[in-house]
Parts: C-alpha cells; sequence; structure tokens
C-alpha cells in the first residue's frame, strides 16, 4: 500500500508468515510433551478486538498505567530520546500508546510499526496517518521476533529508537527475552535507544485479577486463538471443552496461561489427531513481572543498559530507556 497525504507517505512491508508456516508452527507446539500455542496468533482481527476490550477492563491496569506515564512524563521521556528519530514499534496493536509517543517526540522521521496481525496494522496506520500526516510511515506486516531489515525513511533519521510497550516482553522466558533484546541492541544501531514497557512485581492477587477479567473478557480472547485454529486451518476444537486458567507462578513471577481440556479427547488440527487427556493444558501465554533492577541485569546481558525509568503513581508499571553499553562507556 502507497499513498499520500499532504507530505505523507505510506509505505508497507509485507513479511506475513504463510498458511502453510503457520500451520507447521501450530502443529509443533500441539505435538509437544507438553502442548503449546505461540500467543502471537492471539492476533487475528477478532483477537486484536477482544484485546481492545481487555485493555478497557476495570481489573487490567496495565494499559491505564502505561498510558498515564506517557501522558504525564511526556516532555522527560521526549527530552531522554531526542530528536529526528525513527521509531521502530515491536508489536503495535491500535497505536493509542504510540501516539501519545509520537507527540512526544520531538521532530520524529518516520514510524515503523512491525505487526503480526495486518488488520490491526492497517487501521493504526490508517489512523497515525489522519493525526499526524506529515509524519513518514513504513508499516511490516510480520513477527517482530523474526530476522527483518527496518525500512529507511526518505529523510535520514538521526538515531532509531525501539519501542515496545505493553509488557509484552513479559510474554518471553528468560533467554528468549535477552535474545530479544540483542535484537533491539543490533537494530538500534550504536547511537540508537528502546523504550520499553514492564509489568513490576506486585501483589499477586492484583496480577491475577488483571487476567482473569470479572466479564470473562480474557477467556475469549484465549479461546479465539482455538476458534481461529477453526477457521483457518479447518480444525474441530470444541469451544465448550476447553477453560481458561490465569494463575500467578510466585517462584517464577510469572502468569501462566492455560487453555485447560475439560474432558478426554481428540482434536483434528489441520489433518492431525491430536490427543487431549482430561484435565490436560495447552500453556498459550506467559507474562513475566519484573523489578528494575532484575530487568537491568536482564538488559545487561543483551549489551543494554538501563539509562533511565518512570513509574506511575501506583508503582504498578515502568517505562524504561535502554542505551548500548558500549555507547555508555
Amino acid at each position: 500500500m502507497s499513498g499520500a497525504r499532504g507530505h505523507h507517505r505510506v509505505r508497507l512491508t509485507d513479511l506475513h508468515p504463510s498458511t502453510d508456516a503457520i500451520a507447521d508452527e501450530l502443529r509443533q507446539g500441539l505435538q509437544a510433551d507438553p502442548k503449546w500455542l505461540p500467543s502471537k496468533y492471539f492476533y487475528d482481527a477478532i483477537g486484536s478486538a477482544l484485546f481492545e476490550q481487555i485493555c478497557a477492563a476495570p481489573e487490567y491496569y496495565l494499559t491505564r498505567s502505561e498510558c498515564s506515564i506517557l501522558q504525564t512524563q511526556a516532555a522527560a521521556i521526549g527530552a531522554a530520546i531526542g530528536s529526528g528519530v525513527l521509531v521502530v514499534e515491536y508489536g503495535s496493536g491500535s497505536g493509542v500508546k504510540t501516539q501519545l509517543l509520537l507527540q512526544a517526540l520531538p521532530a520524529a522521521v518516520a514510524y515503523a510499526p512491525v505487526e503480526i496481525s495486518r488488520a490491526a496494522l492497517l487501521a493504526s496506520v490508517a489512523e497515525l496517518s489522519a493525526l499526524l500526516p506529515t509524519l513518514e510511515m513504513l508499516p511490516v506486516c510480520g513477527d517482530f521476533t523474526q530476522t527483518f531489515v527496518v525500512p529507511q525513511p526518505q529523510r535520514p533519521a538521526q538515531r532509531t529508537l525501539i519501542f515496545f510497550p505493553g509488557s509484552t516482553i513479559g510474554n518471553f522466558a528468560q533467554p528468549e527475552a535477552i535474545a530479544l533484546l540483542a535484537q533491539m541492541r543490533r537494530e538500534m544501531g550504536a547511537n540508537g535507544a528502546a523504550l520499553v514497557g514492564i509489568d513490576l512485581q506486585k501483589d499477586p492477587k492484583v496480577i491475577e485479577a488483571a487476567y482473569n477479567d470479572a466479564a470473562g473478557v480474557t477467556a475469549r480472547f484465549t479461546l479465539n486463538l482455538l476458534a481461529r485454529l477453526n477457521r483457518e486451518l479447518g480444525s474441530n476444537f470444541d469451544l465448550q471443552q476447553f477453560r481458561h486458567r490465569a494463575v500467578y507462578n510466585r517462584q517464577t513471577q510469572r502468569i501462566e496461561t492455560d487453555l485447560v481440556s475439560v474432558i478426554a479427547q481428540t482434536v483434528l488440527v489441520d489433518g492431525c489427531a491430536i490427543a487431549f487427556a482430561a484435565d490436560e493444558a495447552i500453556r498459550v501465554e506467559i507474562s513475566c513481572k519484573y523489578s528494575l533492577r532484575g530487568f537491568g541485569q536482564m538488559a545487561a546481558q543483551a549489551g543494554l543498559a538501563l539509562q533511565q525509568s518512570w513509574t506511575d503513581s501506583a508503582q504498578n508499571f515502568a517505562l524504561v530507556l535502554l542505551k548500548p553499553l558500549a555507547s555508555l562507556a
């Protein structure tokens, strides 16, 4: 997709995985022991819409907390990042937080969101284009965990900022999170930076409530993953025979979200028979919770230093600014 609105241009890079590649990954997870499914596949058009409802749920403090930081600390965040920035966002979603960030950055050069849900990507870019018509948009439809070339803006940027909000970094176990932070370090370059949202450790009851909202939207969101397999791969999951479970593991300091088979059953997935025992779980997501010190130590293993951090008034959430260790020497 390309077009013009005043001085504005949009160039879409489409790296969305093929249906065969998605099917292979999903079959691999369901045939593993224990079973798992990648959380990135939550976000088809229906899943993305349900997630926006989750963000508005009274129990789900994460989005409100992060937005409050971007609103109240906009000037400080903008000053710490600097001008002339190419903003590369991993997993852009609806773009609400992006709007707050871009409005805080002096003279940003371009915005390159990387999002696996084409529907969510195009919708957020269209909305941001209307709000910021002179900002070059370089959307990439693809998996941000896979190697990709960051599109370069027509006007050279002074530095690259990787924006990774929403505590999505917490969806990765520590080795994978360190690898992703190292990928950010490579993509940002020697004088770049990353602004990462992290959910802070707190009362486990508060955390668990955020992933088990009373209205049941989160349960519908996780079960939509199975519905998506039915729609796109011709699977025959009976959603009534699976239940959502999200529990805080105090030892690993993370939420562990599963879809649990209510009965012993066999499901066909892309032609493969997948057997489930009663009460057998499919791990569909983890969400790690951090201390600032612990996250800084993890970032250091990826060659990044935690330079600054901003928290909301309740100390529930933090935005941290990371820079390459070599550039701070």
